[in-house]
Formats: C-alpha cells, sequence, structure tokens
C-alpha cells in the first residue's frame, strides 16, 4: 500500500494534477461504515489538501457515504485513487457525471484494463504505450504521449467546437431560406404542388458548399 501511494502521489505531481507545493492527505484504508465516518471528519479538516485515496476505500465510502465524499472531493484541489479495479475506475467516471452537473467528462488510459473507464466517459482517450493498444482502441481519441493532452483538449478540441458551431449555423440557415422560399412560392401560385428547388440542386448545394 506504501509503494502504490508513492507511485501514484509522484505520477500526479510529475502529470502537474498537483502542484509540488501543495500539501496532500492520505486517506487511511478503512473497511467499515465507523472507519469512514472517522476518516472523513479527519479529512474535513483538511479539505483543501489534495486527497490520496485507495480504491477498496473510495467504494467502502460511496457506499455508505457517498454524497459527504463527493462535496469534501469537490473542494479539494485534486483526488488521486490507486490500486483500482476496471470497475472501480468505471464507477469513478459514472459518479462524476452523476454529480458534476451536466459537464463533460473526460478519461484517459492506456492500458486493457482502463477500456470500461474509457467507454463509460463523455470522452475517451487512449495513449499507446508497452501495455498495448487496448485502450486506444476503445477510445474516441488516440495519442502516442501524455503530453499531447494539452494540445488535444486546448487546440483540437477548440477547432473542432468552432467547426461544429458554424456547420449547425450553416444548416439552419439554410434550411429557413429554403422553407422560407418555398412558402412564399406556394402563396404567390396558389399553393400548387410544385417545388421551388429541383432536388439534384439541393443535394448538390448541400455537397459542394
Amino acid at each position: 500500500w506504501y509503494q502504490r501511494r508513492v507511485r501514484a502521489t509522484n505520477i500526479a505531481i510529475s502529470s502537474r494534477l498537483v502542484s509540488r507545493m501543495t500539501p496532500i492527505y492520505t486517506f487511511k484504508p478503512v473497511k467499515s461504515r465507523t472507519e469512514a465516518h472517522n476518516e472523513l471528519n479527519n479529512f474535513r479538516k483538511h479539505n483543501e489538501n489534495a486527497l490520496v485515496i485507495l480504491g477498496d476505500s473510495l467504494m467502502t465510502c460511496l457506499e455508505h457515504y457517498e454524497q459527504e465524499f463527493v462535496e469534501l472531493a469537490m473542494m479539494s484541489p485534486a483526488v488521486v485513487v490507486c490500486r483500482c479495479s476496471p470497475t472501480q475506475k468505471a464507477a469513478i467516471v459514472s459518479l462524476i457525471k452523476k454529480h458534476g452537473g451536466n459537464k463533460p467528462v473526460a478519461a484517459i488510459g492506456d492500458g486493457g484494463n482502463d477500456v470500461s473507464m474509457i467507454q463509460a466517459a463523455d470522452a475517451g482517450i487512449g495513449i499507446v504505450g508497452k501495455e498495448g493498444k487496448q485502450a486506444s482502441l476503445a477510445a474516441d481519441f488516440s495519442i502516442t504521449q501524455f503530453s499531447h493532452v494539452g494540445r488535444l483538449l486546448l487546440w483540437h478540441g477548440r477547432n473542432s467546437y468552432n467547426r461544429c458551431a458554424s456547420l449547425s449555423q450553416f444548416i439552419i440557415h439554410r434550411g429557413l431560406i429554403i422553407s422560407v422560399m418555398q412558402a412564399i412560392f406556394s402563396a404567390v401560385f396558389f399553393f400548387v404542388s410544385i417545388s421551388l428547388y429541383q432536388g439534384i440542386l439541393l443535394i448538390g448545394y448541400s455537397t459542394f458548399f
């Protein structure tokens, strides 16, 4: 447990999820409701710290004190969960989606044990690495290095958002213009059942423009 905790903490610091100046609170392993209650009270006094917790301890807290734990975790600058099973990873993603307030959730993984977590998220990002391509094949986006995540989100993600917005506006305005022109044409010619635009014109306009 100690080695896994230290490894998870080092990864969180090296990936800049946790700042080197941020204090870290280690959640003690709990197995019962009483232990979970006592440890949550202790963490409430240090909720400005980053949290490191075991997967089994997290499931115990969520089983008995889900709402209280989520509220405390939201106030923490970062939460690091170590020694998680694939099912627990997917449950964490579902928990964030449930209490996140309709905010999109992204999951990043590089191994076969991350597939369920990636598929449960709104946006799954797979990293091609030494553990194979299982996560990359199951993800929505595939990258080769973790350092590419920033560029994927801030550059390609923003460009994709702008393109989707432009395409949506084009489709809305195109349909509005065609509908209004067809309505005017029908009203002028006593609602005759004749199309103002030929089908090939509509298809060609949508295809080439």
